[in-house]
């Protein structure tokens, strides 16, 4: 969603870069290049004018000035005001000291309130909680049947006693509902409300009626990401009028300029506290304003997918891989496999390679990217035998013609898939031994991770030296000399496969 946005300020800082001290003009021109972006990309004027005016009075004090990288320390400002305005601290869930948590759902219709509904129960129940969901929505055809459709998918009890499509009162629902949800203790209540094409006097009258039935203990608000300034309109009138505790963002996968993220935050006074960013259920994260900003400025979100990891990856099979690789033990192609299923577990690939800091320059790269690669390579691997999975040497020509018959590819599959698997077999071996993994650098004061260094017999007089300074000061010590490691906005081997 914030693709321009990210390309637009990412192209605005390069120009600063390499400059040791900027003048006024240079400040003011970069601050008109970051008001023309944000204005481009939707965002409230009133936002962009404050936003900008903070940028420019803290770019002209000293804490620029004073600064041995003044381009850096103006991305800096920029991050953190970034992180102002979505929010500034992260929201979370505030829990009743007496169950159940009741949470009332609102928003117009087509905002994705029934799906985020059963998204936010699904999230609920990995944190250990038993929620369940209620059909207040009796006015949009067929939105209780799809409740029921979504609570069976998040494994979630559903309370519906009407059938909806016009039929039923939805304040009497909710009012049985809290009595059901106490009996059957239930700790978390979801109530899902109708919504109108437009707010209008019936819709508020409803939700008043509703909301005082309930007595939620957050009342979220549901924005489609991609409506814009529409969506910071609606914000606001629902602040003003029903009172609002935070916003959800949804359809934040989408390929809108993302304004209205960057302004309900400030217009509505109201924190942003989760994003719906896919169709599936796993498609929902809680919203972090800092890592919101860091992914903007193509800085990454290293933490969300460590996260992410912890949350699907196996922990036993984690474990009994890294002890292999720690032991030196052969990395097989069943190994190989596995490691490939366990990517697949945490999602979509490109939406992991976005997460990666310096991805802008290859998007057009990740946007590329064959999500069905892993079936394919789970296809060749398949069609092996146990024998060939394990000592892979036994793979001729023969053998390989049998395999991409056996799982419907081409030789020259099962070729590039070996060459794969040698130089991630090449990696484990380097990894064992303490070394740094190919595109990654060492890891320092880690043992075994400085890279080692050869002996070699000095230069004699007169002989010829090296330009480079850290080459002919490795010469004249006696030292071979290794080129410094990769960086960390260099692509891993294990993604690198994936952007050919």
């Amino acid at each position: 969603m914030f693709a321009s946005l990210s390309d637009r300020l990412g192209a605005t800082f390069k120009q600063l870069r390499g400059k040791g001290r900027l003048t006024e003009n240079d400040i003011d021109e970069t601050v008109r290049e970051i008001r023309i972006a944000l204005l481009d990309a939707d965002v409230a004027l009133p936002v962009v004018r404050e936003f900008c005016a903070r940028i420019k009075e803290r770019a002209l004090g000293s804490e620029v000035s004073a600064a041995l990288n003044p381009a850096q320390q103006i991305i800096k400002i920029v991050n953190e005001e970034l992180i102002g305005i979505l929010g500034g601290e992260t929201r979370r869930l505030k829990l009743a000291k007496n169950p159940p948590t009741v949470i009332l759902l609102a928003g117009l219709q087509g905002a994705g309130k029934t799906t985020l509904a059963g998204k936010l129960a699904a999230h609920l129940r990995t944190q250990g909680h038993q929620p369940m969901l209620v059909a207040a929505d009796l006015q949009r055809p067929n939105a209780v049947d799809q409740l029921k459709i979504v609570g069976e998918q998040s494994n979630t009890v559903v309370f519906a006693p009407e059938p909806g499509n016009g039929v039923g009162d939805p304040v009497k629902v909710t009012r049985d509902a809290m009595k059901f949800a106490k009996d059957k203790l239930h700790d978390v209540v979801i109530v899902d409300t109708a919504g109108r094409l437009s707010i209008d006097s019936e819709l508020m009258d409803q939700l008043a009626k509703v909301k005082a039935e309930a007595k939620p203990d957050e009342t979220l608000l549901v924005i489609d990401a991609m409506t814009g300034q529409d969506a910071v309109n609606t914000a606001e009138t629902f602040a003003r009028d029903i009172g609002i505790d935070a916003v959800v963002l949804t359809k934040l996968d989408g390929d809108a300029r993302g304004g209205a993220a960057l302004s309900v935050a400030t217009i509505t006074g109201k924190p942003i506290m989760f994003a719906s960013t896919g169709e599936k259920l796993t498609d929902f994260e809680v919203f972090h304003p800092d890592r919101m900003a860091s992914r903007i400025l193509d800085m990454g979100d290293l933490l969300t997918l460590i996260e992410q990891a912890e949350q699907t990856l196996d922990k036993d099979q984690t474990e009994k891989f890294a002890k292999k690789v720690k032991d030196g033990e052969d990395f097989t192609l069943t190994d190989f496999m596995q490691q490939m299923q366990q990517i697949r577990k945490m999602g979509s690939m490109t939406k992991m390679l976005g997460m990666l800091p310096g991805m802008a320059e290859m998007k057009k790269q990740i946007e590329n990217v064959d999500e069905r690669e892993i079936d394919r390579v789970e296809a060749i691997i398949s069609s092996m035998t146990p024998a060939e999975r394990e000592d892979p040497k036994l793979l001729n020509g023969s053998r390989r013609a049998r395999i991409a018959k056996g799982s419907g590819m081409q030789v020259s599959d099962v070729n590039t898939l070996m060459d794969r698997f040698v130089v991630a077999q090449k990696m484990m071996k380097q990894m064992a031994k303490g070394g740094s993994v190919p595109g990654m650098p060492p890891m320092p004061g880690m043992p075994g991770m400085r890279p080692q260094q050869k002996k070699v017999q000095k230069p004699g007089k007169g002989a010829k030296k090296s330009g480079n300074p850290a080459k002919r000061a490795a010469q004249d010590s006696g030292i071979e000399y290794e080129a410094p490691s990769a960086t960390l906005t260099e692509i891993p081997s294990a993604f690198r496969d994936f952007l050919k």
